[in-house]
C-alpha cells in the first residue's frame, strides 16, 4: 500500500530523492547543517593557515603531473636530448628526465618551477602560521593535539621537500644528500647499518632516488594529508578563536558563516594563492639543474646551499668545532652527532610547549579568547628566543655565501655564529620581555588618559598640557579584556595537625617557573574600575 509519503517521494526530482536517500544512510542533513553554519572569525593572520592548505593543494596538482614524465632511475645513460651543451654527458635516467621536463614536455619547467616554489611558500606559511598560534596563545587547551597535528605537519614536509630536492639527481642535490650521509654515518653503533640499508650499499648506490621517489610521492604525502584532514576536522570541531573585543567571549563566535560567506572567499582566495606562485614561478628561476650538471661523488657544487627550511639543521654542523673521541678502535665524530642530537631538539621544544606551559601555570580551562602577545611578555619572549636561535643558524648554514658577497672572514662569520648561538637568545629574550612590559604600560596610561590629540592647551595659571582623546567602550574593552594571573605559592608546610608536610622537587620546580611567568616584573597590573573613574571624574585627567 503506498503511502502520502511515499508519492511524494516519486514526485521529487531525482537529485533530492538521491540526497533523502543517502541522508536516510547516513544522517548528512543534520551533521551538514551544523558545519555549513559555522562561523569563522574575519581576522587577516588566519588566513595564513589558507596560504599553507591551498599551496599543499597546489603541491599535489603539479606533483601528479611531474610524476607522469620524471623515471626515478639511476641507470646511467649518455645524454642526447633536446639540450645541447649536455650532449654526450653520462648522467642518470632521473637527471636525463628532469631535463626532458624542463625543455621537451609542453609546460614541464614551468610546472617544476611552480612545484618547488608551492613547497617553499608552503612550508613558510605553515611556520609563519604556527607563529601566529603560539604568540596568541592558540594551543592552548583544548586545542593541544590540533598543535601536535600541525607541528608534525611542518617537520614531516622538511623531510618531504629533503626527498624531492633530491629526485634529480643534479650535482647540488647529490651534495645535499651526501651531506646527510655523513649524518647517519655519526649516529653511534647503528650508523653504518641505516645507511647500508636506505642506500642499498655503498654510497651512493643505485636504489636511493627510487626508493626516494616512492617516499616523495606515496608515503610522506599520504601521511601529510591524513594529518591536513584531521587538522581540519578538529578546526572545526572546537570553536574558532578570535581576538577580544565587544561581544566576544569564551562561549561564542563573532564572525561569517562558513556557507556562503567564507566558502566564496576561500575560494577565491585559493585562486589569488594558486596566481601568485604561478607568477612568482614564471619569472623567478629556481633550481636550474642544467646549470648545476648531473651528481658526480668526485665533485661538489659551488656555494651548495640547502633550501631555507633545512639551512639551520646545515649551519648546526658548519659551525660546529671538530670534536672526536676514539676508544676501543672506533670514532665518534662529535662535530656531527652533536649537531644531529640538536637539531630534533630545537624542534620538539616547540612541539611539547603547550603542556610545558599548561604544567607551569596549572592552567587546565578552555581558552577561545586570543591573548595579544605583549599580555604573555614571557611566552613571547621564549618565541622571539627561538626564531632568534633559528636564523642565527640560518646564517650559519649559508656562511660561505655571507663570508664572499660581503667580503668577510669565514671564521669570523663561525665564531660570530658560535657565540651568538648562546648569547642571541638570551638578548633576544630580555629585550622582547621589556618591549612587551613597555606596551602593557603604554596601554594602561592609554585606559587612564585617553589617546593623544596633538591638541596644546594652556591653563588659566601658565600651565601648558596636551589635550587627550578619551577611547571609546570597544578599544577599552579591547585593551583591558586580558587576565591578571596571581603567581602560585607553593603554600604552608605544615598541614592543620602540625604535621610537616611534603613538597616534590617538582611542584617546587613548578611553582619557581610559575613566578618567573607571572611573578613581580612580568606583568603590569591592569587599571581597575576605581582608578579609570577617579582619572575621568576630573581629577588629574587632561
Amino acid at each position: 500500500m503506498s503511502t502520502a509519503s511515499d508519492e511524494k517521494n516519486r514526485k521529487a526530482p531525482a537529485g533530492e530523492r538521491v540526497a533523502d536517500w543517502a541522508d536516510g544512510r547516513l544522517g548528512i542533513y543534520g551533521a551538514a547543517k551544523g558545519m555549513l553554519r559555522k562561523v569563522f572569525p574575519d581576522h587577516w593572520s588566519f588566513m595564513l593557515g589558507e596560504v599553507a592548505l591551498w599551496s599543499f593543494v597546489v603541491i599535489i596538482l603539479t606533483g601528479v603531473y611531474l610524476t607522469l614524465f620524471f623515471h626515478p632511475s639511476m641507470n646511467e645513460i649518455v645524454y642526447e636530448g633536446s639540450y645541447v651543451p649536455m650532449h654526450g654527458v653520462r648522467m642518470t635516467e632521473a637527471y636525463a628526465s628532469t631535463l626532458d621536463i624542463s625543455f621537451d614536455v609542453r609546460g614541464g619547467l614551468l610546472i617544476r618551477q611552480i612545484h618547488h616554489w608551492a613547497a617553499l611558500i608552503f612550508v613558510a606559511a605553515m611556520f609563519v602560521h604556527m607563529m601566529r598560534v603560539f604568540f596568541t596563545g592558540a594551543f592552548r587547551k583544548p586545542r593541544e593535539i590540533n598543535w601536535v597535528f600541525g607541528f608534525l605537519l611542518f617537520f614531516l614536509s622538511l623531510f618531504t621537500g629533503l626527498t624531492g630536492y633530491s629526485l634529480p639527481d643534479d650535482l647540488l642535490s647529490g651534495t645535499g644528500v651526501r651531506f646527510a650521509q655523513g649524518a647517519i654515518l655519526a649516529t653511534p653503533i647503528v650508523g653504518t647499518y641505516i645507511s647500508m640499508f636506505l642506500f642499498g650499499g655503498e654510497f651512493p648506490g643505485h636504489d636511493i632516488v627510487a626508493r626516494f621517489y616512492s617516499i616523495h610521492i606515496l608515503i610522506l604525502p599520504g601521511i601529510l594529508l591524513g594529518l591536513v584532514v584531521a587538522h581540519l576536522i578538529l578546526v572545526f570541531y572546537h570553536k574558532h578563536t578570535q581576538f577580544a573585543g565587544p561581544g566576544k567571549t569564551n562561549n561564542n563566535v563573532v564572525g561569517a558563516p562558513f556557507l556562503p560567506i567564507y566558502m566564496a572567499k576561500a575560494g577565491g582566495f585559493f585562486f589569488l594563492v594558486f596566481g601568485v606562485i604561478t607568477i612568482i614561478s614564471a619569472i623567478a628561476t629556481i633550481n636550474p639543474v642544467w646549470a648545476i650538471g648531473p651528481y658526480r661523488p668526485d665533485l661538489v657544487s659551488t656555494g651548495a646551499q640547502p633550501d631555507w627550511y633545512l639551512g639551520f639543521s646545515e649551519g648546526l654542523i658548519r659551525v660546529m668545532p671538530g670534536w672526536e673521541l676514539n676508544f676501543w678502535g672506533h670514532t665518534l665524530v662529535l662535530g656531527v652527532f652533536i649537531p644531529l642530537m640538536i637539531f630534533p631538539l630545537v624542534l620538539v621544544a616547540l612541539a611539547v610547549y603547550p603542556f610545558i606551559e599548561s604544567w607551569i601555570t596549572g592552567d587546565k580551562r578552555e581558552h577561545h579568547i586570543l591573548d595579544r602577545p605583549r599580555n604573555a611578555p614571557t611566552r613571547t619572549a621564549f618565541g622571539v628566543a627561538w626564531l632568534t636561535l633559528y636564523f642565527i643558524l640560518l646564517i650559519g648554514g649559508g656562511n660561505d655565501i655571507w663570508a664572499t658577497h660581503f667580503h668577510l672572514s669565514i671564521n669570523t662569520i663561525t665564531w660570530f655564529i658560535r657565540i651568538a648561538f648562546f648569547v642571541g637568545p638570551v638578548v633576544a629574550f630580555v629585550i622582547t620581555k621589556r618591549i612587551c612590559l613597555g606596551l602593557q604600560r603604554r596601554d594602561a596610561e592609554k585606559v587612564l588618559h585617553g589617546r593623544e590629540s596633538g591638541i596644546i592647551k594652556r591653563l588659566p595659571h601658565g600651565e601648558f598640557v596636551e589635550i587627550h582623546q578619551p577611547l571609546n567602550q570597544g578599544d577599552l574593552h579591547t585593551l583591558t579584556a586580558h587576565e591578571q594571573y596571581k603567581p602560585a605559592e607553593i603554600g604552608p608546610t605544615v598541614d592543620e595537625n602540625g604535621v610537616q608536610r611534603k613538597t616534590s622537587p617538582a611542584e617546587k620546580l613548578r611553582v619557581k617557573l610559575n613566578k618567573g611567568y607571572y611573578g613581580e616584573g612580568s606583568q603590569i597590573p591592569k587599571p581597575t574600575a576605581e582608578e579609570y573613574k577617579e582619572i575621568t571624574s576630573g581629577h588629574g585627567h587632561h
